[in-house]
């Protein structure tokens, strides 16, 4: 590698070397290859595409799938003095026109976006005129048209080469079998084969998944034999509450987290985890994504997750420092009746799919003919509950409407309050005379943000309250009074997901439906769900049989899991049986009742078996009904 790449690695991110596969990555996207990194979670994989975007003139397009993950980004590099933007839903017209032009004419490195913006017309024409060196595919399994519960639209995301063909595609992932690396290559138009993988193994993982009949007490008893911090994943938010509660009573710090709490809410309880102020997490999968904890030495599952690739990337949240960490499923024969039943209302039949649409449209009042790219705040709650839905299959129909490009639904997050200045410095200083109640909150923003003119800037209310000494809700009342008067853009903070209907709507009898990629992608779940149960049920090595689901087909046993440790202790327990039968007989021959009782080793059947296959084996001779070591062994 260059030195140019090191230098730059050293200057913003403090290393000194690359980690393995790194550099390799780096040099194939720098030679102007498309290029396909599968890096296991905690692998670094955005150095991958960060590094040679820094080494050269432009800008590079991250295309990712999780808001949260792409603000998390954007922070980060802003923070590392690296200029870095992102576009999402809930942004307004004017703001994502700013936007746009900044990574055209400004100085912009970096800009994030969900793969349903390269639907809207405006983007793809403003980045035909950005001079772009790389195009970064973020969650590249999501291309899969098989495999994976992301957005459909990353199916189209070759399109972009129609802006830039020359500009080379990176793809990254934690998680693809065999099939889905293929498949992504072609999805994505690549001239040749160009993969680098590493390992997914993760060898100071102990894999654990035990039968239990008593879960909460062998959590409980888990947690305190381990210490250190972790997370316990369960499938519903109800029950994040109550196992954070039954963990408190047991002595163990502990709080919930879900999709359904404030922005403030997760960012405080996240923080708290981070801080270790709070060992124990208890959380939906909505926990984890872009989370990197080093020392987190257990993460439980209380219910079984959809598939091995979720799996995969939940448990490998533990021991990302390298130490010995544990990943333990806790399960009863009912949650594998459960995981096929969750699977049956994740296919909902395609009339209930049109009614999903028709109800959707009239509750949001949208007229036939009408609501191309209107976005909407969206509680799937409320609307189950307002039409008589079941709320897991609605929330299939909406991925499956997703998937026609219908609609789109963004991740609940929180998007932070902006404001801009409509009007010059001149104007606004006459405003400032004229509207003596807004002076000086006028001067407090401008004292503590520069470029308002010019770009939206993100605004903290309750800072200005402090500062000025006046209520939030009066700070509120003077910001919207701005925009009234047009002499500035205020956006208020939001925290609730966003729909964004794509289409004009129509009749819902006419609403065209998939039904193949339906079927199809049916038997595939099916095949995740039954590689869950297979994987708990698996009799030899778990990491094994992880490994072997990604392609790994050399894998030999990890010595750590729970099956590992269960053969060598009765491969030690067979050992020292067979020695004291050796032991027993060569003092003297005896029938099978003494020979049995001599023993202190095993059970009794345990010691029978033992017994029978020595006989089979002909190490030990029966005549007379007396048993005798054969002396030739």
């Amino acid at each position: 590698m260059t030195q140019d790449s090191i230098s730059i690695l050293r200057q913003y991110w403090g290393f000194d070397s690359f980690r393995p596969l790194q550099e390799e990555i780096i040099q194939s996207v720098i030679s102007g290859k498309d290029t396909l990194a599968l890096l296991p979670t905690g692998g670094g994989k955005s150095i991958c595409f960060q590094v040679p975007a820094l080494m050269q003139e432009g800008i590079c397009i991250v295309v990712t799938p999780l808001i949260a993950l792409m603000k998390d980004q954007v922070e980060h590099l802003k923070k590392n003095g690296i200029q870095a933007v992102a576009i999402y839903s809930g942004m307004k017209k004017r703001e994502v026109d700013i936007t746009l032009d900044n990574c055209v004419y400004g100085q912009i490195k970096f800009l994030y976006l969900s793969p349903e913006r390269l639907y809207n017309d405006m983007v793809k024409e403003r980045i035909r005129f950005m001079n772009v060196n790389l195009f970064a595919i973020d969650e590249a399994h999501c291309i899969s048209q098989w495999g994976y519960d992301f957005r459909p639209p990353y199916l189209e995301l070759a399109k972009l080469r129609e802006l830039h063909p020359k500009v080379p595609f990176l793809a990254l992932t934690a998680t693809a079998t065999e099939r889905v690396i293929t498949d992504i290559q072609q999805k994505l138009n690549f001239p040749e084969e160009n993969v680098f993988v590493k390992s997914f193994l993760r060898d100071n993982l102990a894999y654990m998944a035990i039968e239990e009949e008593d879960k909460m007490g062998r959590m409980v008893r888990i947690i305190h034999k381990l210490g250190g911090s972790g997370i316990v994943y369960v499938r519903n938010r109800r029950e994040t509450q109550e196992i954070a509660r039954i963990l408190i009573n047991n002595g163990i710090s502990a709080d919930y987290y879900h999709a359904g709490l404030s922005g403030q809410e997760r960012d405080q309880k996240q923080k708290g985890w981070m801080a270790n102020s709070v060992r124990v997490i208890v959380a939906t999968n909505a926990f984890g994504m872009g989370i990197d904890k080093p020392d987190v030495r257990f993460v439980i599952h209380l219910d079984l997750p959809d598939s091995l690739e979720a799996y995969y990337q939940e448990a490998g949240r533990a021991g990302r420092d390298g130490k010995k960490a544990y990943p333990v499923i806790l399960y009863q024969k009912i949650d594998e009746r459960k995981l096929i039943d969750n699977l049956k209302a994740s296919f909902p039949d395609i009339p209930f799919i049109q009614q999903t649409y028709h109800y959707l449209c009239n509750h949001f009042q949208i007229p036939y003919g009408s609501g191309e790219g209107v976005t909407v705040d969206f509680d799937v709650v409320t609307f189950a509950k307002k039409y008589q839905l079941p709320l897991v299959p609605v929330m299939n129909a909406l991925k499956f409407l997703e998937r026609d490009t219908w609609l789109v639904l963004s991740d609940a997050v929180t998007i932070p309050s902006r404001f801009k200045f409509e009007i010059d410095s001149a104007e606004l200083y006459k405003i400032q005379v004229q509207y003596a109640k807004y002076d000086k909150l006028i001067k407090a923003i401008l004292r503590s943000y520069g470029g308002v003119f010019e770009n939206y800037i993100l605004i903290n209310e309750y800072e200005f309250a402090r500062k000025l000494g006046l209520s939030y809700d009066r700070i509120v009342t003077l910001l919207k009074s701005l925009e009234t008067l047009e002499i500035a853009s205020y956006l208020p903070s939001t925290d609730a997901p966003q729909l964004t209907f794509l289409q004009n709507r129509v009749d819902y009898k006419h609403l065209h439906i998939d039904h193949i990629f339906i079927r199809d992608r049916h038997q595939v779940k099916e095949a995740e769900v039954n590689g869950m149960i297979g994987y708990i049920e698996h009799s030899n090595c778990r990491s094994q049989s992880l490994l072997l689901y990604f392609g790994e087909k050399n894998a030999g046993f990890c010595q750590v899991c729970d099956l590992c440790l269960i053969r060598t202790h009765q491969e030690k327990q067979r050992t020292g049986i067979k020695a004291e039968i050796k032991s027993s007989l060569l003092a003297a021959p005896k029938n099978i009742h003494d020979l049995v009782a001599s023993l202190t080793i095993g059970t009794e059947k345990k010691r029978i078996e033992i017994i029978r296959d020595l006989l089979d084996a002909e190490k030990i001779r029966l005549e007379d009904n007396l048993y005798s070591w054969n002396t030739l062994f």
